[in-house]
């Protein structure tokens, strides 16, 4: 390995790179990041990086709590390694590579509390089922001006129109050139709903890659941002009253290279097993928003009638269904359906919210549950006898559901393990004891810039 390391090193040099950022995520959703010199990079790649292991226990504003006995003292240390076969030379930033990295103990054996080998067990216990699970983000954003003052927008135009892309027509070009170049397929980007609100999707790939690209991507577009005198965020709630930003979570999932979301005799072209996946979801669903949609701001924006995933239901193309099905058909050809989970954003770790929604999935295969029948309204118009009746609740709307809901799943909790879900829980209680005191429009400007 030294030897190819060194390759790299050198190849490196000699593109003008002086520094190699290693990123990971916290149980935020916020992106953490060691820079060592190039030159470094082959003590890095061999014995890690160190850094504390309080990063389990940060909140969303930086306090470290110790509210989780595991992680109770200041004392210690672990190492994070730089994944060398993901390691980009950054376009948008061509003095500097990148790499996503994980973690291990200080005596490099496995470490509780790293997120990228929880979806690494989740894939794995996938593939000994048979199972390849493909995911793909949607990703909203919104881009203000560096120096505005609290959050002006660049363009309230019509949405959806060609008149708010122009506006950033400069920021645009550069940030489609840079995914390109490093390695990120995008399949669209479009202006959105929201004043200031830009949406990009990525290409679908196994798992580890697609959360390894989302935060690739959210770091190509900050740097795409900055060259151009903008500024974007990515927080669930930008200003209170609007829209907010998700980034939805899409998975397919195959055996033997056929999707069994499709092709089947089961409503909407589902095969049993694809129905399965689907149930299985749909189960654990507040649990699973718990990790995908975790912060404060998050029950901010999740909100009936706005498209975010209040209820817990499922529809085909229904886009108020938290579980909205994506059919597929002759026209798109094979290998097209996917879910689309809405109750997904920023703050969400992305290892771990794809890890817990391949453990739902999967073990709904393994329990050959049934869904039941797809909701193609908006149950959020209905009476709440009408609701009952049907079965639909709200899902979590403050912390202490959405705690009470993981603690309640043991298959969702078993997913991140004792240590883990321990210091999750000790996070989101620190960040809810830092909201209390705030109003909504404190707690939203709060957020704004975390992401």
């Amino acid at each position: 390995m030294g030897k190819d390391v060194q390759d790299t090193v050198a190849e490196l040099v000699d593109q003008g790179v002086v520094g190699v950022i290693v990123a990971w995520a916290d149980n935020n959703g916020i992106t953490r990041s060691r820079t060592v010199p190039v030159r470094g990079l082959a003590s890095a790649a061999r014995t890690g990086i160190g850094i504390t292991p309080l990063f389990a226990v940060f909140d969303s504003h930086d306090a470290i709590t110790f509210g989780h006995k595991g992680l109770a003292t200041p004392s210690g240390d672990i190492r994070l390694m730089p994944e060398m076969d993901r390691l980009v030379r950054l376009s948008g930033q061509p003095g500097f590579a990148w790499a996503p990295g994980h973690q291990v103990a200080a005596d490099g054996s496995a470490w509780a509390y790293d997120p990228r080998r929880v979806l690494e067990r989740q894939v794995e216990r996938a593939a000994s089922a048979g199972l390849t699970v493909r995911a793909g983000y949607e990703m909203e954003f919104q881009l203000t001006t560096v120096d505005a003052d609290g959050f002006r927008p660049v363009h309230d135009g019509p949405s959806y129109g060609p008149v708010r892309t122009l506006a950033v027509d400069g920021f645009a070009e550069q940030l489609l050139r840079d995914l390109d170049r490093n390695g990120v397929g995008v399949h669209q980007f479009h202006g959105e709903y929201g004043p200031g609100q830009f949406e990009l999707s990525i290409v679908a790939h196994d798992p580890l890659t697609a959360a390894d690209h989302q935060l690739l991507a959210r770091q190509t577009i900050h740097a795409a941002a900055r060259s151009h005198g903008l500024r974007a965020s990515f927080s669930p709630l930008v200003e209170t009253g609007t829209v907010g930003n998700g980034w939805h979570l899409h998975t397919s999932v195959s055996r033997d290279g056929v999707n069994l979301l499709e092709g089947g005799t089961g409503p909407h072209g589902l095969t049993a097993n694809g129905a399965a996946y689907l149930a299985g979801l749909l189960r654990d669903l507040p649990a699973v928003v718990a990790v995908s949609a975790p912060s404060v701001v998050s029950l901010l924006r999740r909100r009936p009638g706005f498209w975010s995933g209040a209820y817990g239901f499922w529809g085909a193309e229904n886009r108020e269904a938290s579980l909205r099905l994506v059919p597929g058909s002759e026209f798109l050809g094979a290998g097209h359906a996917n879910v689309e989970l809405k109750p997904s954003d920023a703050s969400a770790n992305p290892y771990l919210a794809l890890a817990v929604v391949i453990a739902a999935g999967v073990s709904g295969i393994e329990d050959n549950l049934t869904p039941p029948d797809p909701v193609q309204q908006d149950p959020g118009t209905w009476t709440d006898a009408e609701r009952a009746d049907a079965g639909i609740r709200l899902l979590p709307s403050t912390v202490d559901e959405q705690l009470a809901a993981l603690a309640d799943d043991t298959r969702i909790s078993a997913v991140l393990g004792a240590e883990l879900a321990d210091a999750f829980r000790a996070v989101r209680e620190s960040d809810a004891a830092w909201a209390a005191p705030r109003s909504p429009e404190e707690v939203v400007a709060g957020h704004r810039w975390l992401y």
